[in-house]
């Protein structure tokens, strides 16, 4: 009952909205049914997609939206074997790495997807998450920006102010502040980067990489491991970690942060929440995880005393995070483009929008800049972005102007870049260096030797 009170309100506050002028115009001749394949494969996510796709359709009376769920391990298998069998869905909702790779393989309708960015307004998109949907050429788009996470430094903004420290956003002010705090007598440490060979370790050492300029691989496809930028990124990185807890770490040394035992850590807007709420920081509060830590009440001032740096800056600002895009795979049926083309612009219209952004507060992020500052965006059920403001929020999803991958390069999808990710070669690098002490001379080199035999 409360899930279908839930739908019933968002049916009626996206009833009124006003949709997208872009293909408005165009006329749908027939009934169109369009297949709109999404990631959001949890019930309670896919019945507000339904309440959407059929408010839709009370507008749209010519087109049926027919919502199939993807779990996103199985998109690439599924399109492929789409393609194979001349059954591609109208529209996707897939990881942008995977657009980018769906649409150097000739699988998606790229034109549609630039004349929706273009009927959007570009100027309305964050520029780096543009970049990454953006073609070769420079003009057109494999895909349309949708939601995503944005990773960052958090950190205790009241410790900051008191000891007269600047926000943590460039390497010297990240690394004057790890040692000013660092005091692990009193199990207090400088600041949580990933130290053990998995995802987390990567994403944090991603971002200090292209804050340098320093790339795994060029444009071309080229492996640029062994640059000067590179080995300064791992140098850096290897010093922030003597500042970071014991052992190798991963996200959940985020403990350290809810318990007061930490100055600084990297993770994702998903730990917004946490921050926010007693009951999900629950798990974080206690001593089950670390023999070092005795658990500890949940600080209701912890929202108002953390700041966030969501790009960090050596020699040019660096962003990270995750995008998810719509995108138009090559179909025959061109009324069905048209139509995906309508409803991918219907859900990117401020109040369906919105409702689709509130299925996980601060896990999924507007692409759009005036939606961070919309009041309705603000109102989450939960009440969390209350608790954080419209000045720190603007400031948190920010970091989407900055956003980049070792997956993306100039507009060209890296292949290699995903496999070296996958098989988790730089973080085992981090890992020998940080915790088996080998030398970062002999660490990258592995490395180096050990990508070359992928490619």
């Amino acid at each position: 009952m409360k899930r279908f009170l839930v739908l019933i309100l968002v049916a009626i506050a996206i009833m009124g909205t006003a949709f997208a002028n872009g293909t408005g115009g165009e006329r749908i001749s027939g009934p169109v049914t369009l297949e709109f394949w999404t990631t959001e494969t949890q019930s309670d996510r896919l019945a507000i997609i339904n309440v959407l796709a059929r408010t839709f359709e009370a507008s749209n009376p010519n087109i049926t939206v027919k919502v199939v769920a993807i779990d996103e391990n199985d998109m690439a298998t599924q399109m492929n074997s789409a393609a194979a069998a001349g059954t591609l869905p109208g529209l996707v909702q897939v990881a942008t790495t995977n657009a980018v790779a769906f649409g150097t393989q000739g699988l998606l309708n790229t034109e549609a997807a630039t004349d929706v960015v273009n009927n959007i307004g570009k100027n309305e998109f964050y520029s780096g998450i543009l970049g990454l949907n953006q073609m070769p050429s420079g003009d057109s788009y494999y895909s349309v920006p949708f939601h995503g996470w944005i990773q960052g430094i958090w950190y205790r903004a009241d410790w900051f102010e008191e000891a007269g420290l600047n926000p943590p956003k460039t390497w010297d002010d990240i690394l004057a502040a790890a040692k000013h705090f660092h005091n692990p007598e009193m199990n207090q440490y400088g600041i949580l980067i990933g130290t053990k060979p998995e995802a987390f370790t990567e994403q944090v050492f991603t971002q200090f990489a292209l804050s340098n300029d320093a790339w795994l691989f060029d444009g071309d496809g080229n492996l640029t491991l062994n640059s000067p930028e590179m080995r300064e990124a791992v140098e850096f990185y290897a010093e922030l970690a003597k500042y970071t807890p014991p052992g190798p770490q991963t996200w959940r040394s985020r403990d350290y942060y809810l318990q007061s035992k930490l100055a600084m850590f990297f993770y994702s807007t998903y730990i917004m929440d946490d921050l926010a709420l007693a009951e999900v920081a629950a798990g974080s509060l206690t001593d089950e995880n670390f023999k070092e830590l005795a658990g500890a009440s949940f600080d209701p001032d912890l929202v108002k005393n953390t700041g966030m740096v969501s790009a960090i800056n050596k020699t040019r600002d660096a962003g990270y995070g995750v995008i998810v895009s719509l995108a138009f795979p090559n179909a025959d049926n061109q009324e069905e483009t048209l139509a995906a083309m309508r409803f991918a612009e219907y859900l990117l219209t401020p109040s369906a929008y919105i409702s689709f952004l509130h299925m996980a507060p601060g896990g999924k992020n507007p692409v759009l800049k005036e939606i961070t500052t919309n009041p309705k965006y603000q109102e989450d059920m939960k009440g969390i972005f209350k608790l954080y403001g419209s000045e720190k929020l603007a400031e948190i999803v920010q970091g989407l102007d900055s956003i980049e991958t070792f997956e993306i390069v100039d507009g060209k999808r890296i292949d290699a870049a995903s496999v070296v990710f996958s098989k988790q070669i730089i973080p085992q690098m981090i890992y020998r260096i940080t915790q088996e002490n080998e030398s970062i001379d002999s660490a990258m080199s592995w490395a180096e030797a050990e990508i070359r035999k992928l490619m």
